[in-house]
């Protein structure tokens, strides 16, 4: 494909997105002039988001990073010259060498996430050379783990209801999440539903795009989420709407749930999450009545103090009512355990040479850097940009900012983090390389070949990882396999039934594969959870430390409909930074045509807490904690309760202006799986 100069030719969205869609890409004299939707991909079938649809703007983007280059001004100013590959190599090799003797092999630090989903991008090559290096590891938790965590404790298995299913729900919850924004297919499958009869539900802080978008949109103070479910099971089991049978016979601790919903009355409901007794009561009868309903679990409602909470309350929903059982029926907060592939084979823990390195969590990655005991010495940080992404901005910045902190960056443009590098060294986009991807949400595996040759002299993940483990002299063999041998190391994994019949030769010949979903027939008969079913009552979660049944607690900082802001309150308001429409997370916020769409960054405030600060809409405002502020618009909308701001994107510092949402957010930890917290936030906001 590289070498036609002209053509169509096919390819897969690499953003860390669900829907992980079909393309085609359109090439003139050999340049990428156009991305389409590929109408062939049994999901996606051809509509893409506007996001990839300008991915041209990014790929050849006059700002791309092509050379390595070495810093020669201060950090943070962005001043850099151009050196050699071979001049970066050695030098990273060198000072790597030099603290590993110094300090020991910890304290070197990787900071990555999924700027690119390709598996071998960040599941395998990079994972090879981290551990042959020794470094400390990084919790990747700054997405899903808390959600994923309170669903695990629940159902014991990462999948649930597969995509094409939902078209024959009757009822569809979308609960946190504004798929029109980050999930655009289930949207479309949504509308088919409709077109049968169904009703389209949305619970949420904010009326959003998918919130305009639903039969009936429900507000409810951030991080209440539990508190609702709760009600909505005291309802359930008041009123004789669970399936009996159903929880007899796959679940575990339905009687002591029934008992324990009978403080969760509607009353009490409603005074916690701001949402009227009629609206819960209404929403549950729907709920229990419907013939086949169906729970979208977004990802905002696990940003929270009590995140795994929330996401193990709603995934116990569908248990009461047996509608897994029914065709569209049950929940999904992610389907990734699907295809879970060779982890083993392609990251190779073997040639770690201390398995039992400490695991350093990512959301915390400004108080790791100010650590004076076993200090960070260097960080490598890749498919990621922490100085807008990581919680507290302040106290990242002040840990990147150490001259004494060796710091290597890959990336395609000179980010805000990439102004620290000491090196930074140019990645290529997706279309220039090999990659395998999977969906955490659809049941298609894909493979990416290159489209187009490197951009000047970029080099993809895979090949900087091996060049690195071999100037290294680490094992030849792990550092010397092409893409094809990793792809095909990564699909032989017996131990998940799911992959049978996906095979290098299979992607090759028709680029997306369904996974056999067989096995999805009896799953429910025996769970990965202690008991084989759905606990609704949890031992695990009692041996850890937490409510074994679901339990509303409320947030550390913030506040709900019992827990009202006190007078003379410091920071009386709860904040919300979810995705804006032409982003995702920071990508494509330095993309001109992408910055355009969404025009500046906006407060959204309600009338009522608007009028008590004396801002009219249009007005310059500060919001303020005590870790930063941030200087944006006001918009002055009832699209949440009184109490609630909210503040779409994640925009780069741009002249001199206190624009990153990030500077405060708190970087504690939510009650699961180490998650991140940014939505359990408080803040006051001033006209400027």
């Amino acid at each position: 494909m590289i070498e036609q100069e002209n053509g169509v030719f096919p390819a897969v969205c690499p953003l860390d997105c669900p829907d992980t869609c079909g393309l085609l890409l359109h090439k003139e004299n050999g340049k990428i002039v156009k991305v389409t939707g590929n109408p062939d991909h049994p999901i996606t079938q051809g509509a893409i988001c506007n996001k990839v649809r300008n991915m041209t703007e990014r790929v050849y983007h006059p700002d791309r990073v092509l050379y390595p280059m070495k810093r020669t001004g201060p950090k943070g100013e962005g001043r850099f010259e151009r050196i050699t590959w071979d001049e970066a190599v050695t030098e990273i090799t060198q000072r790597f060498r030099d603290i590993i003797a110094e300090h020991g092999s910890e304290a070197i630090l990787p900071y990555s996430f999924y700027g690119n989903m390709g598996i071998l991008s960040v599941d395998g090559m990079d994972r090879r050379f981290l551990n042959a290096l020794g470094t400390s590891r990084l919790d990747q938790t700054i997405c899903n783990s808390a959600g994923g965590a309170g669903w695990k404790y629940t159902m014991g298995f990462g999948g649930g209801t597969t995509p094409e299913d939902t078209e024959y729900a009757d009822l569809i919850l979308v609960w946190g999440g504004n798929i029109i924004s980050t999930n655009m297919h289930q949207v479309v499958i949504a509308e088919r539903a409709r077109k049968r009869g169904a009703k389209v539900v949305v619970i949420d802080v904010h009326r959003n795009r998918t919130g305009q978008w639903a039969d009936w949109f429900i507000p409810l103070y951030p991080g209440t989420d539990t508190a609702l479910a709760l009600g909505m099971m005291h309802i359930l089991f008041r009123d004789g709407l669970t399936d009996n049978d159903f929880m007899a016979k796959y679940t575990v601790g339905h009687e002591e749930l029934r008992e324990h919903v009978k403080a969760y009355t509607p009353a009490r409901v409603s005074q916690i999450t701001g949402i009227p007794e009629e609206d819960i009561e209404k929403l549950a009868r729907m709920y229990g009545e419907a013939e086949a309903a169906y729970i979208h679990i977004g990802n905002g409602l696990q940003h929270h103090d009590n995140g795994g909470m929330n996401i193990r309350s709603i995934a116990c929903l569908p248990a009461l009512t047996g509608h897994w059982l029914k065709q569209g029926g049950g929940a999904a907060k992610s389907n990734g355990g699907y295809n879970a592939m060779n982890s083993e084979a392609l990251e190779r823990p073997d040639l770690r040479p201390n398995p039992e390195a400490r695991s350093i969590n990512m959301n915390r990655i400004g108080e790791a850097l100010a650590m004076t005991e076993q200090p960070i010495k260097a960080l490598l940080v890749y498919c990621s940009n922490p100085l807008v992404v990581a919680p507290d901005t302040a106290r990242v910045q002040a840990g990147f900012a150490r001259e004494d902190l060796f710091t290597v960056v890959h990336d395609l443009f000179m980010t805000d983090t990439a102004k620290y590098a000491d090196i930074l060294l140019p990645a290529t986009s997706s279309f220039e390389s090999t990659d395998l991807f999977g969906s955490y949400w659809h049941q298609y595996v894909q493979i990416q070949e290159p489209v187009i040759p490197a951009q000047g002299e970029s080099k993809s993940n895979v090949e900087l990882f091996s060049l690195l483990g071999r100037a290294m002299g680490f094992d030849e063999e792990a550092f010397s396999q092409t893409e094809e041998q990793m792809i095909e190391a990564a699909l032989d994994y017996p131990d998940n039934p799911y992959l049978n019949g996906v095979t290098l030769e299979s992607l090759k010949e028709q680029r997306f594969v369904k996974l056999d979903m067989t096995p999805k027939q009896h799953y429910l008969d025996r769970l990965p959870t202690p008991s084989g079913k759905i606990e609704l009552y949890s031992e695990a979660m009692k041996q850890a430390g937490l409510p074994p049944l679901p339990e509303y607690v409320p947030l550390k900082e913030g506040y709900d409909g019992e827990r009202r802001p006190a007078a003379g309150e410091s920071f009386p308001l709860m904040f919300i930074s979810p995705p804006n429409h032409n982003f995702l997370n920071s990508t494509f916020a330095n993309v001109e045509k992408h910055q355009k769409l969404e025009k500046e960054p906006v407060l959204q405030i309600h009338p009522e807490d608007a009028a008590a600060r004396g801002i009219t809409d249009g007005d310059p405002v500060c919001v303020y904690n005590e870790r930063g502020q941030y200087e944006l618009k006001a918009v002055v909308t009832d699209k949440m309760l009184p109490g609630t701001v909210v503040s779409q994107g994640l925009w780069w510092a741009k002249d001199g202006r206190r624009q990153r949402a990030n500077a405060l957010t708190p970087d504690r930890l939510a009650d699961m799986g180490g998650g991140a917290t940014f939505f359990s936030t408080t803040v006051e906001v001033k006209r400027q």
